[in-house]
């Protein structure tokens, strides 16, 4: 397990740990008068596309475009793939080859 993703409100944190699949855990931690919630679970592209984290969703609807033959923003595809090269060299993830 991995440090997914961390939240300041603890019914946000229980939403998103209900949002992922796999082995999770919920760890709160207090920091002067802040309390703050880490979500600890599998580093999965479907956990992260769960969590709505590095614009999964949006690339999602570039690749139904361009699956489409409709109009795209080739920038937008190229940032968030970027992105996701970072992501996947942090969490040892390949990243789909038809996402690139």
């Amino acid at each position: 397990m991995k440090l997914l993703n961390t939240y300041e409100d603890r019914e946000e944190a229980e939403a998103a740990a209900l949002k992922i699949t796999g082995e999770k855990r919920l760890a709160s931690e207090r920091d002067s008068t802040v309390v703050i919630y880490n979500l600890f679970g599998q580093p999965t592209w479907g956990n992260f596309y769960a969590l709505g984290m590095f614009n999964l969703q949006e690339l999602k609807l570039i690749l139904e475009q361009r699956k489409a033959q409709q109009n795209f923003s080739q920038q937008q595809h190229i940032e968030i793939i970027g992105m996701l090269r970072h992501v996947s060299s942090m969490f040892e993830l390949a990243i789909p080859e038809h996402w690139l």
